[in-house]
């Protein structure tokens, strides 16, 4: 049985032809009356997938400790802007606000916060997860709102779900990967015509064997200039943390999620959360490219623990009951473990700044 979205696209596809992979994408996510983020609650355990911060206070907690290090190494400025794109229910932010008010008084009194969420949804929730200090945030629909100053700005899980165009190494070059209509009226992967320069692939295209797909993000790349390019006028640094590879390369990363299990892209459109791998390779050159200096990319893991998570955990648990800090050694390995269940290794971290500087841990000569 179709979902309501993939009867819309059915007709869609009927009436204009196949849609690119990227537009697939967009309608299983922001469609207004049937996309995923609009009519599903996709977190927790009770959604489809669990984040990082919804795994224990210790990730956000990591996040507010880099973004003193960030602060304090350029300077300690007096007018900050502290912005998280794509919020989640505000616990990142909540968790990292907490250590910032402990570490840094004076930058957690003076920044201004600032969330670019477009989901009125979600954003009714972010107020509730920080009703202390609702009164100071606001509520931005995209990035290039928050005003002018120096930024430091988070992104977890952000570029993963931003479409990405697909392509299908044929006899006669690169084409675009479509989705179309079976003889049956399903939706099926298909072949059109639209191409790309192969400059941008890794190796040369001759030595790509058929059948094998390359995967570009020119919206996740516009994203990451923009951030770059205000980081370059306004100063500042920005967190990027997703799962993904460090070097461009090739496959079909397209998935869906379900209820906490992988799903077929195409089985139930607006229903399973569907994401990407990210290319971190072409978020730092996009940076790279717009001036912004780009830090030493490191997994997850080597992030974590490079900021304290191991003893921070140890505080956390100390005098606490057994079963207390097994759960606080579960979150630890889960958050910076590697292995099957573990986002050590999977999740990869890109900051940059906007002017050349050393933060830990990216840098540890700095630490």
């Amino acid at each position: 049985m179709r979902t309501p979205l993939a009867e819309k696209m059915a007709r869609i596809i009927e009436q204009a032809g196949p849609l690119k992979i990227s537009d697939f994408f967009a309608l299983c996510l922001a469609d207004p009356d049937h996309g995923y983020y609009k009519t599903r609650e996709p977190f927790g355990r009770s959604g489809d997938f669990i984040t990082a911060p919804e795994v224990s206070q210790l990730f956000g907690e990591m996040i507010g400790v880099f973004l003193v290090h960030a602060w304090q190494a350029q300077g300690a400025p007096d007018q900050v802007r502290i912005a998280e794109i794509g919020p989640g229910r505000g616990t990142l932010m909540s968790d990292a606000l907490r250590v910032i008010a402990k570490l840094a008084p004076d930058l957690y009194a003076n920044a201004t916060i600032h969330m670019v969420e477009t989901s009125d949804r979600l954003r009714n929730e972010q107020r509730q997860t920080l009703v202390r200090i609702k009164d100071r945030i606001c509520w931005h629909q995209a990035f290039e709102e928050i005003p002018a100053g120096f930024t430091l700005m988070v992104a977890n899980e952000l570029f993963d779900a931003i479409p990405i165009h697909q392509f299908v190494k044929t006899p006669n070059g690169f084409r675009e990967r479509v989705v179309g209509l079976d003889e049956n009226g399903r939706l099926a992967f298909g072949i059109g015509t639209g191409s790309f320069d192969p400059s941008l692939l890794p190796v040369d295209e001759a030595a790509v064997p058929e059948g094998e797909i390359f995967e570009l993000a020119p919206a996740r790349s516009a994203v990451m200039q923009a951030v770059a390019s205000k980081l370059v006028r306004d100063g500042g640094t920005a967190l990027s943390i997703d799962y993904g590879h460090l070097v461009t390369g090739f496959g079909d990363t397209l998935q869906a999620v379900y209820r906490h299990e992988f799903d077929t892209p195409l089985a139930r459109p607006g229903e399973a959360d569907l994401t990407s791998h990210v290319d971190f390779q072409a978020l730092a050159e996009a940076a790279v490219a717009a001036g912004a200096h780009l830090h030493r990319p490191l997994t997850q893991g080597e992030f974590l623990v490079g900021l304290g998570l191991v003893e921070r955990a140890g505080a956390l648990g100390s005098g606490r009951d057994a079963l207390t800090q097994a759960a606080i050694r579960d979150a630890v390995n889960r958050l910076a473990g590697e292995g099957e269940g573990r986002m050590g290794a999977l999740f990869k971290v890109l900051a940059i700044s906007g002017a050349q500087v050393r933060i830990a841990p990216f840098d540890p000569a700095s630490a």
